[in-house]
């Protein structure tokens, strides 16, 4: 595993994020440029967080194994009676992956294509040709280095890289506000992949924010007050917070109108926006939830996976799906203007506005990561008063 260290970056450069709000600056364009500073952040939050590889049943669907990377690592899942482990994609004799990114397999074993080492589904080495011979060969000693994964409101999650805070931990607070939505329960009912020319963290700063919004989502200021809601400062490696629906709005769809069946015990008269660090960011509604993780491929270059849950999987996505694809194309056009202004020579961290109260709360976790990794999680992830601090939305 991985020890903490610093980001690739000038701590005088991040310091001014981390000051109160109100007199906080951006962080600077090299967090959002450098390819340093994206290997720094593949192997510390994307590796050595916890990071969402998607939804368990997608994940194991028809296969016992599938191979995934968690930011720079390589990662092995298995599935068997009906649990999901993970595993560092190494064999144990040279190294070989055994199986390459993005593949899956449906055997009893995990078996290196380069000399035949075999590894039960719970990382045991069961087979090692031509090695009974040799001194002091101990199979027991030889498995697959099994790394922390976790099921989660039903995605899973794994920290590949240097310890994360226990997950119940890290999610905190979040935890009590999504389970209303019944989120493990919910059926796809479609998605949307974007290639989206910004880094990640100006998408989700984007996310995090409706100061822009009278000015580039028309459609949904019609259904939303851009100025509604509130945003909390609860325990877990996460920020968010609600906006309500106006009046005539039932959801968020062109007209306000679901086409859909509301999910038993949800709020209905707002709708929760969180980032759950680094990479997942799920929008849950009275009727369905939408979710966007995130990968990046370069400083200036993000993968968006975008999916819709609805409490039945009969449903007629189109009402919301369509609503939400012309927002995200609205927001990845503003992200990517962002994202040429942070690479030009004039680029100046700025201030922010007194109700980007949230998008201060994650840039000033992630610069306090820039500096401090271990430190800043554990601190994110301590309990404060009131203990727990979760207060479920009521219906």
């Amino acid at each position: 595993m991985t020890d903490f260290q610093a980001a690739p970056l000038d701590p005088a450069g991040i310091e001014p994020a981390l000051r109160p709000f109100g007199s906080s600056r951006t962080l600077p364009a090299a967090a959002y440029t450098d390819a340093a500073v994206l290997a720094w952040e593949r192997r510390h939050l994307f590796a050595g967080a916890w990071t969402c590889l998607g939804r368990l049943d997608e994940l194991s669907e028809g296969c016992t194994q599938r191979a995934v990377t968690a930011g720079d690592v390589g990662v092995l899942l298995t599935f068997a009676g009906g649990r999901a482990r993970a595993f560092a994609n190494v064999c144990r004799h040279r190294g070989h992956e055994l199986l390459a990114d993005g593949e899956s397999a449906q055997r009893p074993a995990a078996v290196c294509p380069y000399h035949g080492w075999a590894y039960r589904l719970d990382g045991k080495l069961t087979t090692a040709p031509h090695m009974t011979g040799v001194t002091g060969f101990d199979p027991d000693a030889l498995g697959l280095v099994e790394l922390p994964a976790v099921t989660w409101q039903g995605w899973l999650l794994v920290n590949a890289g240097s310890p994360a805070p226990a997950f119940d931990a890290y999610a905190g607070a979040l935890d009590g506000l999504l389970r209303p939505y019944r989120t493990d329960s919910l059926h796809l009912g479609a998605r949307h992949a974007y290639r989206v020319e910004a880094n990640w963290k100006a998408i989700v700063e984007n996310y995090q924010e409706c100061y822009h919004c009278p000015l580039i989502h028309p459609e949904l200021c019609r259904v939303s007050p851009p100025t509604s809601g509130d945003n909390w400062s609860l325990p877990g490696a996460w920020v968010g917070g609600t906006m309500d629906l106006r009046e005539h709005a039932e959801t968020m769809s062109f007209d306000g109108r679901s086409a859909g069946t509301f999910i038993n015990g949800a709020p209905r008269r707002t709708i929760l926006y969180v980032a759950l660090l680094p990479n997942l960011l799920i929008s849950a509604h009275p009727d369905y939830v939408m979710t966007h993780r995130l990968t990046p491929v370069a400083p200036g270059l993000t993968d968006v996976e975008c999916s819709w849950y609805f409490p039945h999987p009969a449903v007629d996505p189109t009402y919301a799906v369509e609503f939400w694809d012309l927002t995200n194309r609205q927001d990845w056009a503003a992200c990517e203007s962002v994202q040429r202004g942070l690479s030009s020579p004039h680029y100046v961290p700025g201030p922010l506005a007194d109700n980007e109260d949230a998008v201060y709360r994650w840039i000033a976790l992630i610069a306090a990561t820039y500096l401090d990794p271990a430190g800043a999680l554990a601190d994110r992830t301590a309990p404060t008063e009131p203990a727990a601090g979760v207060v479920e939305p009521s219906p």
